[in-house]
């Protein structure tokens, strides 16, 4: 599977969410083929999700094409353009991970590394704490404009996102990227700050 694509006319990224609905409905309803034209669209962004984990180019190609396996499996709980993305970015993401702890747990001669101590986690009243701060900081995130979140939810994957294909995965003028996520960060941070039940952590 190419890691590449070619560019859209401004024409055709208008019309990027349109035809990902289309192409989403009909993979839905049997024809798997309409699925091509969502590989070209985003797999430049699966690309730059696993590569930002540290992987091998080899490992990045495999870790896309599982994602898009993993696709054909779970297509028919994908509702909308924008929940496919943000599912292919979580996925590639996940398995991504795994694939590099796999790697790091690797010793030379092949055999699993035995870990020296385990990690007794957090105290109960501490996943207490952290899932009220979560779920407050669930709740305004919700409240933010559509386009907000799935910026956030998209750069929010990578350590340092290409906004290149950032701006072709969300069909945004790439140099607006950066000013949006930071519009969209300050908001966020205005509504915690007002919340008195945010400021008490």
């Amino acid at each position: 599977m190419s890691t590449g694509a070619t560019r859209p006319t401004e024409a055709g990224r208008a019309d990027r969410p349109a035809r990902l609905a289309r192409c989403l409905e009909r993979a839905q309803n049997g024809e798997l083929t309409a699925l091509d034209e969502v590989v070209r669209e985003l797999n430049p962004l699966l690309w730059q999700v696993a590569r930002a984990q540290s992987l091998s180019a080899d490992q990045a190609a495999d870790v896309v094409q599982t994602t898009w396996l993993e696709l054909l499996r779970r297509l028919r709980d994908i509702r909308t353009p924008e929940a496919l993305t943000a599912w292919l970015v979580t996925t590639t993401r996940r398995e991504a991970w795994h694939v590099r702890n796999r790697q790091r747990r690797q010793v030379p001669d092949g055999t699993e590394a035995v870990e020296s101590a385990v990690d007794p986690g957090p105290e109960p009243h501490e996943h207490l704490v952290s899932d009220e701060r979560d779920r407050i900081l669930w709740r305004h995130f919700q409240r933010l404009s559509e386009r907000c979140r799935e910026l956030l939810r998209v750069v929010a994957q990578v350590e340092r996102p290409d906004y290149s294909v950032v701006a072709e995965a969300l069909d945004m003028p790439r140099g607006s990227i950066g000013p949006t996520r930071g519009r969209c960060l300050a908001k966020l941070r205005e509504m915690l700050l007002a919340d008195p039940t945010w400021r008490a952590f």
